[in-house]
């Protein structure tokens, strides 16, 4: 698929069958995130992978609304950085989203559920919450979880006629 077809073709899929990811098919996921532009080369993220899926469900309560698509997901990637590093929100962003067009460029769906800044339903922290789920330290934050799975339901093409045009502004 070309890359026009690409962009067209990504949506947010939160429904996923029982089907598992190839191994092969997680490598390249990653690998498209490790090879995501980053500011001064400083590639400032860790990428955590999740299979198992009583740790998906604590994923899915990581923040109090719109992660329990989670629990659902083969596959996921918690997207978190250094802090220390300047471009580090930018740099996890940029490689979740490279990431997310190779899945969907392998027929395989996906949704950024966004944790940066958030709290979970008894208002923990949803940092330290999952740092605590999987062993990291405070010198990490995490933007983004990446459900991934194969869809189990065929979303339609971006819609053109949707698109936001006035949000082009020519000087």
């Amino acid at each position: 698929m070309n890359f026009r077809e690409l962009v067209q073709t990504r949506r947010s899929v939160r429904k996923f069958t029982d089907k598992k990811l190839t191994n092969e098919e997680k490598q390249t996921i990653l690998r498209a995130g490790l090879m995501a532009p980053t500011g001064h080369n400083e590639r400032a993220w860790k990428f955590f992978t999740v299979e198992d899926s009583s740790t998906l469900l604590l994923l899915s309560k990581s923040k109090e609304l719109s992660a329990e698509f989670l629990a659902g997901a083969a596959w996921a990637v918690v997207v978190a950085y250094d802090n220390s590093k300047a471009t580090w929100i930018e740099d996890a962003a940029i490689a979740a989203v490279t990431m997310q067009y190779q899945a969907t460029d392998l027929g395989i769906g996906s949704c950024w559920a966004q944790l940066r800044n958030r709290t979970t339903a008894d208002g923990e922290n949803s940092n330290d919450y999952l740092a605590r789920i999987l062993g990291f330290n405070s010198d990490f934050e995490v933007v983004c979880i990446i459900g991934f799975g194969y869809p189990a339901i065929n979303r339609k093409l971006q819609d053109e006629e949707k698109l936001l045009w006035s949000a082009i502004i020519e000087r």
